[in-house]
């Protein structure tokens, strides 16, 4: 069997596509993900898958079912948030992956700890897939393969050596550590004193050194240890951050190169590797548990264990997601759940589509728009007011493709799409990105280097790009630019306040093959007041500027007659 995964069918290698930072950034990706999580590790993953999209279509609808399975059970989301708690993905997540250099105690309680958390995971999903309305083709297949697993003999017989070999490692409560001290009382070597079967029970290592040095000296000619010397029980502590609390020039780092039982924190060489250090001194000392660890292990060696942790930041990643869609839409907002129709189309139905950034407004407030793609309307030249919703409105598009192509639910009532093999946008660049080229050489090395990295099913998203120049130079720079995208038959808003561009629109459709039309958008203005909806038809030229005008008493008849 290929890869399991919720993310893509196990018979398609889907081609993804690594999202430009700059679009990222625009789509504010990151500012959306803090909305899903207080956890950073989980905000990281979400962001990270989200950030890589595939054009294919059978991986869309695959991931729309998915996430739709997860959206449909509250129980389900429920059960499967706590196998994530349950499992305390968020600390071990590097873990799963991580190659060991050795076999040492710690790394076989380590992979003993992989087995317990795999054995967790296959029975909790067991539970939760197991007599459940589930539709979609992941869950089918995972249900299918955890039952396969789960039947299995060979999973009984697990689940027994790991319950065994966990008591017996369950034995080991505690390590005593020798530290040697040079001329001026400074820690110059830790050793491994003995390993031992009971917790040391008295806390407060600060405490046990004033109990002592309070009294009469007691120092020893051997190193044999007396047990009325009790030491401090580390439950949150790192016991190496103990001992540099109170021991005045002890040091973080350690010689990686001493002999197994000593270690130096001194000297050249120091590094991070004093816990393997101890650990094969620990495993001389247990040979014993050691040899049992290795055996078992080395019995379950064919036990696929990535096949479930790679699951994890998948489930992550459709939690989430689906707990803040139905916090949404408790709250009023309309939220569908993306149609795919063939990517060669490129085409767009979406109806009541609106930015996602605005639902932190109440939804009475929140102005939705409807908004097609097809031969005719391949390329939009926006114009209108400022402040009038352009930005928002060509952001809200690629944040709804974004989700769609991700397979999450869309901000919109209708959301009918061709998927995008690349998103890219052309936003305004900081200025201190700009100091080399200047702003406009800088807009147009940016739109130079995504243009030829697009193909015909890409989204473009360009805002008052080449507008930091004159307008003259601007028009002419910019009527270039949707030449090509009218030529390459790309998907394109170009949000501009180049009137005269959307002017031209005649001419420049004219020069095409017919294949991809370009028309004009424009944000509603009425006597200076701002809708915030688009519509398709003629610019309006100068005429909102009058609006504006009228609005504050600032045309030659107002500013005259008040006169």
């Amino acid at each position: 069997m290929k890869e399991l995964s919720l993310l893509h069918p196990v018979n398609i290698d889907p081609e993804y596509r690594l999202l430009p930072d700059e679009t990222l950034h625009d789509l504010s990706l990151e500012t959306i993900c803090k909305e899903l999580s207080r956890e950073e590790p989980e905000r990281f993953l979400i962001f990270r898958i989200m950030s890589a999209i595939s054009g294919n279509e059978e991986v869309i609808r695959y991931r729309c079912d998915v996430f739709e399975d997860v959206l449909r059970f509250p129980e389900l989301r429920k059960e499967l948030g706590e196998l994530l708690e349950k499992v305390d993905f968020m600390r071990r997540y590097k873990s799963f992956f991580r190659e060991t250099d050795g076999e040492g105690i710690w790394e076989l309680l380590h992979r003993l700890d992989e087995m317990y958390q795999y054995i967790q995971c296959i029975e909790a999903i067991y539970e939760c897939l197991n007599n459940r309305d589930i539709r979609s083709e992941g869950f089918l297949t995972l249900k299918q393969y955890v039952y396969d697993v789960y039947q299995d003999h060979a999973f009984e017989e697990l689940k027994k050596d790991v319950t065994a070999a966990r008591i017996e490692a369950s034995r080991v409560k505690s390590v005593t550590l020798g530290v040697n001290l040079n001329d001026r009382m400074e820690p110059v070597g830790i050793g491994v004193v003995s390993v031992n079967s009971k917790y040391f029970n008295k806390s407060g290592i600060i405490s046990n050194f004033c109990d002592h040095f309070n009294q009469k000296d007691d120092i020893q000619d051997t190193t044999e240890w007396k047990k009325k010397y009790t030491y401090h029980t580390a439950e949150t502590e790192n016991i190496f951050s103990l001992l540099m609390d109170a021991t005045p020039g002890f040091k973080t780092s350690f010689n990686l190169g001493v002999p197994v039982g000593i270690v130096n924190p001194f000297g050249d060489g120091q590094g991070e590797r004093v816990i393997s250090s101890l650990g094969r001194a620990v495993s001389t000392m247990i040979n014993n548990t050691v040899k049992s660890l290795k055996k078992m292990l080395l019995n379950h060696i064919n036990v696929n264990i990535r096949a479930i942790s790679d699951l994890i930041p998948e489930l992550t990643f459709y939690v989430r997601w689906a707990e803040y869609v139905e916090k949404l839409q408790a709250k009023g907002y309309t939220l569908c759940k993306p149609q795919v129709i063939s990517a060669e189309k490129r085409e767009l139905d979406t109806k009541g589509i609106y930015n996602l950034k605005l639902v932190s407004n109440p939804v009475s407030e929140v102005v939705t728009n409807d908004l097609i793609f097809d031969r005719e309307h391949r390329i939009y030249i926006l114009t209108g007011a400022n402040r009038g919703g352009k930005t928002t409105i060509t952001q809200a598009v690629g944040i709804a493709y974004l989700l769609a192509q991700n397979g999450i639910y869309v901000p919109a009532e209708v959301f009918s799409f061709s998927p995008a093999r690349g998103i890219f946008t052309h936003f305004p660049a900081d200025e201190n990105q700009t100091m080399d080229l200047g702003r406009l050489g800088e807009e147009s090395k940016r739109f130079r280097e995504i243009f030829l990295k697009a193909d015909p099913t890409g989204l473009f998203l360009l805002n008052e790009s080449f507008s930091t120049t004159s307008f003259e130079e601007g028009v002419y720079i910019a009527h270039d630019a949707v030449r090509a995208l009218r030529d390459l038959g790309a998907r394109t808003i170009f949000n501009t306040h180049l009137h005269k561009l959307a002017m031209e629109i005649d001419e420049i459709n004219a020069e095409g093959n017919g294949d991809s039309l370009v028309s004009s958008l424009v944000a509603e203005a009425k006597d200076g007041k701002r809708s915030y909806r688009v519509h398709v038809g003629k610019p309006n030229g100068m005429s909102y500027a009058r609006d504006i005008a009228m609005k504050y008493g600032v045309t030659y008849e107002q500013l005259m007659e008040k006169r």
